[in-house]
């Protein structure tokens, strides 16, 4: 069962893969600019929204059907490459446009007797990408 999608990276479920979400995090912000006014109070101004925000982690396990270095890599050629994405969960799209990858860090959790990476949690770092 597809969970959902980054781009090609799926997130799913099923009896030989597993490739989930956790720690979803969504944040926005407002911008303002503070124009300072001789012998009186500042004056704020409304200048807009800063671009949504979402992290998350994902577990990649080559035990639970999916090859870390190859996810990774996949990330890191979306991140170097300057790529943006579509992100969907569950049957909601998220965002106004598409999502590009800002960072990552990967945490290896577990190697092969030949130093190979079997398990690691990924963390991903997203900033909405509007259409100008």
């Amino acid at each position: 069962m597809i969970v959902g999608c980054l781009g090609n990276t799926l997130f799913s479920v099923s009896s030989q893969t597993v490739k989930t979400l956790e720690n979803f995090s969504w944040s926005g912000s407002a911008r303002y600019s503070t124009h300072q006014r001789h012998a009186y109070h500042a004056l704020t101004e409304f200048t807009g929204l800063a671009p949504d925000k979402i992290t998350f982690d994902v577990m990649l396990s080559r035990y639970l059907g999916v090859d870390p270095m190859t996810e990774v890599v996949k990330i890191w050629n979306y991140e170097r490459g300057g790529v943006a994405l579509p992100l969907v969960i569950g049957n909601k799209a998220y965002g106004k446009y598409r999502w590009s990858i800002l960072s990552h860090t990967m945490k290896a959790q577990t190697f092969d007797g030949r130093g190979n990476i079997t398990s690691a949690i990924v963390n991903l770092s997203l900033q909405e990408y509007l259409r100008a």
